[in-house]
């Protein structure tokens, strides 16, 4: 199956580390590729994967957009950004030839699309040429509708209310 998160909302990457999680317990293989995500500092889910979830591998993508000491994130995108998302479907491409995962998890992957910081016909060939037995799920806002028209799943996370609105950083555990 094919999975599409997408949205204004919070939740997009959460969902997708819940069904990781879940496919980990059922001692399926995860392959996990943050796109646009770089750095270390600031995404706490990464530390317990390594120490914990050996099903899940991860793979980092993206230059590092937060700055921790303000809270701000960089907006905008570089050549930087755009290499970094061509070294993301070169990762992702070798996973499915590989054939050693059961969930492939591209985080992020619709935000890098629709800013095109990759190609969204790129990702659509990648997903044409997935294995029948691979799942993969895409997260991020703005899904291109080529994305949503070929998945079997879409949710729309909706944003009702935000506190980051009222000025409250970002805040370790719970937001990154």
């Amino acid at each position: 199956m094919l999975q599409v998160f997408t949205g204004n909302g919070r939740g997009k990457t959460s969902a997708a580390l819940g069904t990781a999680l879940r496919a980990a317990g059922a001692r399926k293989k995860v392959a996990w590729i943050a796109f646009d995500k770089g750095g270390e500092g600031h995404y706490s889910e990464r530390s317990i994967i390594r120490q914990r979830l050996p099903q899940i591998k991860l793979f980092i993508t993206g230059l590092d957009r937060m700055d921790l000491k303000t809270g701000k994130f960089r907006m905008g995108v570089t050549a930087g950004d755009r290499t970094e998302g061509k070294r993301g479907l070169a990762l992702a491409r070798k996973i499915l030839r590989e054939k050693k995962f059961d969930l492939l998890v591209l985080d992020e992957i619709n935000s890098s699309a629709a800013l095109g910081m990759v190609k969204a016909s790129d990702v659509l060939a990648l997903l044409k040429r997935r294995p029948e037995n691979l799942e993969v799920i895409l997260t991020g806002r703005n899904a291109p509708k080529a994305f949503m028209k070929i998945a079997n799943l879409v949710t729309d996370m909706k944003l009702v209310k935000h506190y980051f609105y009222g000025r409250v950083k970002a805040r370790k555990g719970f937001d990154y």
